[in-house]
C-alpha cells in the first residue's frame, strides 16, 4: 500500500483491481502514523478535481445530450404534454440507473470480485415468485393491482427481509461468510425459480401472461405513483453512500487491512448490504428484474476509471447506467419506433460481458505471476 501527497489509498498491486485475499498486515503500532493520516482523509472533503474528473465530465455531458434528445425528438411543439409525459419517464430511467449501478458497484467493492452482482442473491427470482403467488392466490384482479403503492411496499419489504435473513450468515466467526452468503443466495434463487415454474404450470394461460410480463423489465410503461417512493429511497441512499465513500475505499484493501486501519468491518459491511438490498429491491419493484445491467455498467466503469476512489467511481457508474438507459430508450422508442425491447438488448450485452469477464479472470489466474 502506498500513500500519495493527498493521502489517497490504493492497493499494493495496481495490475489487480480487485483483491481476492488480504496480504500480510503490519503490527498496529507500526500503522499509527498511517492510521492518523487515513482518519484525516476520511474526515476531509474531496477536491473537485478528484470527483469531477475527465471521464465523469465526458459521461455526464453525453447523459445531458441523450436526455435532451429523449425529450425533444418527435415533440412537434406539444411541450405541455411532452414535458409531463416524457419528463416522468426520463426521471424513472435516471432513478433506476442510479439504483442498479450503485448497488452493483458497492456489492463488487465488498466482495472484491468484478463478476458478482446482487442478482446472485436471488432478488429477481424472488420478485417473479411474489408476482406468481399473488396471481395464483388472488387472481389478476386483486387489491394489490388497484393499490400499486401497497404492492410496491410489499415487494420491497419482502425482498429486504429475505436479504436480512441471508445477511445473518455474514456475522459468524468463519472466514468464508461472504462466500457462503453468495452460495446460499444462489441456492435460494434456484429454489425461487423452481417454485415460480411450478406455479406457472398450475394457473390458466390468461393469468400466465401477467406473470410472463412481470418477468421482464418494463421501461416503456412507468407507474408514476411509485416515482416519489423510489426517488426518496434513492436520495436517502445517495446521501449515506456518499458519506461512506472513503471507508469503502479502505474496504478495497481487504478485510484485514480495513480492520487494522480502524474500520468497523462488520458494521460497515452490514450497512452496505442493507443499502444494496434496498436499492435492488426498489429498482426491481419499480420496473421489474434487470440481471445484467449492473454488471455491464460496472465493467465499463472499471475500464474507464483510472483510480479506485469511490468519489469518482460512484458518480461514474451512476452516469453510465443512466446513459445506457436513456440513450437506449431514445434509440428504440424515438428512432426505431419500438422495433426492439431495451431490456432484452441489455441482457444480451450484459451476458456477453459476463462471459468475457469469466474468460479474462481465467486467463489471469492461469498466467504465471
Amino acid at each position: 500500500m502506498t500513500t500519495s501527497s493527498d493521502h489517497s489509498i490504493q492497493p499494493d498491486d495496481t495490475d489487480h483491481r480487485f483483491l481476492d485475499q488480504p496480504k500480510a498486515v503490519k503490527p498496529a503500532t507500526a500503522q499509527q502514523p498511517l492510521l492518523s493520516k487515513l482518519r484525516s482523509r476520511l474526515l476531509s472533503r474531496p477536491l473537485a478535481s478528484e470527483v469531477w474528473t475527465k471521464p465523469v465530465l465526458i459521461v455526464f455531458g453525453l447523459l445531458i445530450i441523450s436526455s435532451v434528445l429523449f425529450m425533444s425528438i418527435g415533440a412537434n411543439g406539444n411541450w405541455d404534454f411532452v414535458l409531463g409525459f416524457r419528463g416522468k419517464k426520463l426521471l424513472a430511467l435516471l432513478v433506476v440507473g442510479y439504483a442498479i449501478g450503485v448497488s452493483t458497484l458497492l456489492f463488487q467493492s465488498l466482495t472484491h470480485n468484478p463478476i458478482l452482482t446482487p442478482s446472485l442473491l436471488g432478488f429477481d427470482a424472488l420478485y417473479v415468485l411474489i408476482q406468481s403467488l399473488l396471481v395464483f392466490f388472488l387472481g389478476t384482479s386483486n387489491l394489490f393491482s388497484s393499490q400499486p403503492l401497497l404492492k410496491f411496499g410489499l415487494e420491497v419489504g419482502l425482498m429486504v427481509a429475505a436479504s436480512l435473513l441471508l445477511f445473518r450468515l455474514l456475522f459468524t466467526r468463519s472466514n468464508h461468510d461472504l462466500a457462503r452468503l453468495i452460495l446460499v443466495g444462489i441456492v435460494f434463487g434456484v429454489l425461487f425459480r423452481s417454485l415460480s415454474s411450478l406455479v406457472a404450470r398450475l394457473i390458466n394461460p390468461e393469468d400466465y401472461v401477467v406473470i410472463q410480463a412481470a418477468s421482464f423489465a418494463q421501461f416503456n410503461t412507468i407507474n408514476s405513483t411509485l416515482m416519489l417512493a423510489s426517488l426518496a429511497v434513492c436520495l436517502v441512499s445517495a446521501v449515506l453512500v456518499w458519506r461512506w465513500r472513503h471507508q469503502v475505499d479502505v474496504l478495497m484493501l481487504g478485510r484485514a487491512h480495513a480492520i487494522n486501519l480502524g474500520i468497523n468491518y462488520q458494521s460497515l459491511a452490514l450497512r452496505l448490504l442493507i443499502i444494496i438490498a434496498v436499492l435492488v429491491a426498489t429498482a426491481t419493484a419499480f420496473v421489474g428484474p434487470v440481471i445484467f445491467l449492473g454488471l455491464l455498467v460496472c465493467a465499463l466503469t472499471n475500464r474507464i476509471c483510472k483510480t479506485m476512489h469511490h468519489s469518482e467511481r460512484l458518480l461514474l457508474v451512476s452516469f453510465i447506467a443512466m446513459l445506457c438507459l436513456v440513450l437506449g430508450q431514445t434509440l428504440f422508442e424515438r428512432i426505431l419506433g419500438m422495433a426492439g425491447v431495451l431490456s432484452v438488448v441489455i441482457e444480451l450485452l450484459g451476458g456477453i460481458v459476463f462471459i468475457a469477464l469469466i474468460f479474462s479472470q481465467f486467463r489471469q489466474h492461469k498466467s504465471p505471476v
